[in-house]
């Protein structure tokens, strides 16, 4: 198996990539939504479905002209099958479906983490295991310990908001706009989190010590924003103070809690290294405290580069092929799922722990 087509559309960006052998990005195409979701502050599940039914036709013919491959060259078809929006993965699937079917190629589903834990292997070697993943997004905030491959523990997640989703309402309450979380990045670099005092203490979950929580943290910034009689921002180019104070003090306190996290699971499990992936790691105070986990902890911390962190095709190709290489295939049953789980298993404990 030389050449893969991945098609993502679990939300609100029409996808697809040609990988070669499982590592190689021939072409990796994203029409993007955001211009049509901007003005509702969010993704708007219906519009996201038809634009998709837009888009996935010409984004898969250019997928394949900038690979300089045809359809005949495709020795199998990966698609994006869950989790996400129902109407979104739907198009995806039925097209990969109609697609494979049509053409006499094999076809997998991909679930959509598992396309984040693989967006690596463009640039670094072979992963090595055991592994812990930690995939931050916007719909998304969990860690995983990968024993080998394919097989995930999944050994916390977030108890409420993922960490972009938490990015995202604070940025619509300081009237940043959407998406919020690139905003509070580039406003922060000039703000000082000393300076905005958030009351704000990660929760202890005795039970289930890898999890996350960012309900809190959005409650107490919101408290601040109130006592302090801010208002939404009106102009981007004229940021008060204050403002930029929020957003480095919210920025920092995200990542300490993510970063803190993970620092415990690598010390429970020690793993030969860290996956990382979602959008969120395109936070710029985010890749820099990962790569000081790492140099903390003695453990290769890998991070994308920004435009395989961000939901694309590339990534779903690329754990696409690793699963048709194991003989994987999916029927024509393969069905959307928004719900999809990828773990097999999920960690509690029982001991207590200090954050």
């Amino acid at each position: 198996m030389r050449y893969v087509l991945g098609i993502e559309s679990s939300c609100d960006e029409t996808a697809a990539s040609v990988i070669e052998n499982g590592r190689i990005v021939r072409s990796s195409i994203i029409a993007s939504q955001i211009d049509s979701h901007r003005q509702y502050g969010g993704v708007v599940p219906e519009i996201a479905s038809r634009k998709h039914l837009d888009n996935v036709s010409e984004v898969v013919e250019k997928a394949l002209s900038d690979a300089n491959v045809t359809f005949d060259d495709i020795d199998g078809i990966a698609v994006t099958n869950g989790p996400g929006l129902i109407g979104a993965l739907l198009v995806g699937v039925c097209y990969a479906k109609a697609a494979a079917f049509a053409l006499g190629k094999p076809l997998i589903g991909v679930h959509h983490i598992e396309g984040h834990i693989f967006s690596s292997v463009f640039e670094y070697s072979p992963i090595e295991y055991p592994a812990l993943a930690l995939i931050v997004s916007g719909g998304h905030t969990d860690i995983f310990l990968i024993r080998k491959p394919h097989e995930y523990e999944r050994l916390g997640h977030t108890r409420d908001d993922a960490a972009g989703e938490a990015f995202d309402k604070i940025a619509r309450l300081l009237g940043l706009g959407y998406p919020g979380g690139p905003v509070v990045d580039r406003l922060a670099l000039t703000g000082d989190a000393k300076r905005a005092k958030l009351v704000y203490r990660p929760p202890q979950i005795p039970d289930a010590p890898f999890d996350f929580s960012f309900s809190g943290l959005k409650t107490a910034t919101q408290r601040f924003i109130r006592e302090n009689e801010l208002t939404p921002v009106a102009d981007l180019d004229n940021v008060p103070e204050p403002i930029l104070d929020v957003c480095a003090s919210f920025q920092h306190a995200v990542v300490k809690t993510l970063c803190g996290t993970l620092e415990r699971a690598i010390e429970e499990y020690q793993p030969m290294m860290v996956l990382t992936g979602g959008g969120v790691v395109c936070n710029s105070a985010l890749r820099t405290a990962l790569r000081e986990v790492g140099d903390k902890m003695g453990v290769e911390v890998r991070i994308p580069t920004p435009k395989f962190t961000t939901d694309n095709a590339a990534m779903i190709a690329a754990a696409g092929y690793a699963r048709l290489m194991r003989g994987e295939r999916a029927g024509s049953n393969l069905e959307a799922n928004p719900v999809m789980k990828l773990h097999t298993t999920e960690t509690l404990r029982s001991k207590r722990f200090k954050m």
